[in-house]
Parts: C-alpha cells; structure tokens; sequence
C-alpha cells in the first residue's frame, strides 16, 4: 500500500535508483510462484533500505523476518566487506528459494540464514548489531525490540516495516484484529523508550527508523 496520490508516487518511483537486475529476477519469481507476493519489499523500498545501509555501511546486519530474500539482499549492499548479515525466518518452504538467489549475489559467503522461531534464536546471538530490519508476524514485533536493543551498537539503527498497517493504526480497532493491536502498542513503544530516537516515514505501509542512542 502507498499513502501518497498514484501519480506522485510514481513520480518518485520514477526518479529513484533503479532495481539491480538479479534483484528484478528475484521481484519477478517470487510473484510467479510463492503465495503472497505482497510481502515482498519491493523495488523502491528495496532501494531506500538499501540506501539507509549504505548510508550507515554496517559490519553486522540482522533481519527478522526472509521471506524470499529481497530486502536482505538489499540490506547487503550497504554492507561492509568483512561484514555479517544474518537473516531469520520460521517458514522452511521459502529456504531454498532465498538461498538460489544468495548464491547468485556477491554477498553469498557473508549471509547467515538461520530457520527457526525468531525468539528462539535471538538469544543464542552474541553479536552486537549495526543495522536490524524487523519485518516479520506483527503480533511480536514489541518482543522482537527487547530482545535486539540490547544487542545494538551505539549509534545503530533498527528499521520496522508496515507500522500504519494499511492505515488500520489510526482507525478503530476491531476486537479479534491482534495485529493492529500490537502494532500501535509497538509504535508507542518506539515513540517513548529514551533508548532510542524514532522518526515514522509514510514510505510504503509504514518504515519506522530508530536510532540508538
């Protein structure tokens, strides 16, 4: 979902870096063949984490949450040569699948997917992290925050995808409706923790940044 007029938006698509073609391969199978396309990143927030990580140059990345490897792929395009991206998902299904196309990358010997229950596996990571993407079940995205704060160089930053949650956060909520729920509790969270600095962009459904401080 975009929050902005269709014709704006894609103005700004049209004038913003350009999807690097291994990553258009990957766009363009994972609609052809994996149920719900629509988690993928995308091309133009695929470029705006990238930019972030370039901007940050990282040495440790963590994202929660692979699907078919889109955004971390474009996460390790800010990484630094001797850095470490280590990616979680739960769904054994979609492995293979992301691993055909880190193989493809020149960031290959450098991403760390691991297949598991995020909160299982967190605690048993030792390394501080520059950079952590968080993109995965909504309903744990406060639990995902206190595990990894505590894992966060000075200065890192931790992004957090479809925070406006189609908009559904400024709408009433509906009794069984947990994932918008927790979404609003989270971005509270973000909003007061002194931890942290937090700014909300409209970018896609919702791309929270927050810097530690």
């Amino acid at each position: 979902m975009s929050f902005l007029p269709s014709n704006i938006n894609e103005y700004v698509v049209n004038h913003s870096q350009r999807e690097p073609q291994l990553l258009q391969q990957l766009n363009k199978e994972t609609w052809q063949k994996v149920l719900n396309p629509r988690m993928l990143s995308g091309a133009f927030q695929g470029r705006v984490l990238a930019m972030i990580s370039k901007l940050i140059q990282p040495t440790t990345i963590l994202e929660i949450g692979t699907y078919t490897g889109y955004s971390a792929l474009c996460l390790a395009e800010g990484m630094k040569a001797n850095g470490t991206l280590f990616t979680i998902d739960k769904n054994e299904e979609l492995a293979d699948f992301a691993k055909k196309y880190f193989d493809k990358s020149p960031y290959k010997n450098q991403l760390k997917h691991l297949i598991g229950n995020a909160l299982d596996i967190l605690p048993t990571l030792n390394q501080k992290f520059d950079l952590v993407f968080i993109d995965a079940d909504k309903s744990n995205y406060s639990n995902y925050f206190n595990l990894v704060i505590e894992k966060m160089n000075t200065g890192g930053v931790i992004l957090s995808d479809n925070v406006l949650w189609n908009g559904k956060v400024v709408e009433e909520i509906k009794p069984k409706d947990l994932d918008t729920k927790s979404l609003i509790a989270y971005n509270k969270l973000l909003n007061s923790d002194n931890r942290i600095e937090t700014i909300l962009l409209p970018i896609r459904d919702g791309l929270s940044i927050s810097r530690v401080k």
